[in-house]
């Protein structure tokens, strides 16, 4: 299982819309509005980082309200 940290950019007057489509996005476990250079952090899981990137760049910044996403990949040591 691969999990990811989603830090979202939205943009202003797009955010309950867009924080609702994120919220029904299979894969995604947790979404929190949150304030300073990004406005929602998100937590996914996939199978495989190619199943992350799907939801990534297929679904969530397909979003109208999406502006900027960066992903953190969880890693172990």
């Amino acid at each position: 299982m691969v999990k990811g940290y989603l830090l979202i950019k939205l943009i202003p007057g797009l955010e309950a819309s867009a924080l609702s489509q994120i919220r029904a996005i299979p894969g995604i476990t947790d979404v929190n509005l949150v304030f300073g250079q990004w406005d929602a952090i998100a937590t996914a899981e996939a199978k495989s980082l190619f199943e992350l990137s799907k939801v990534i760049v297929g679904e969530l910044r397909s979003i109208q309200g999406v502006q900027d996403t960066t992903t953190l990949v969880q890693g172990e040591l």
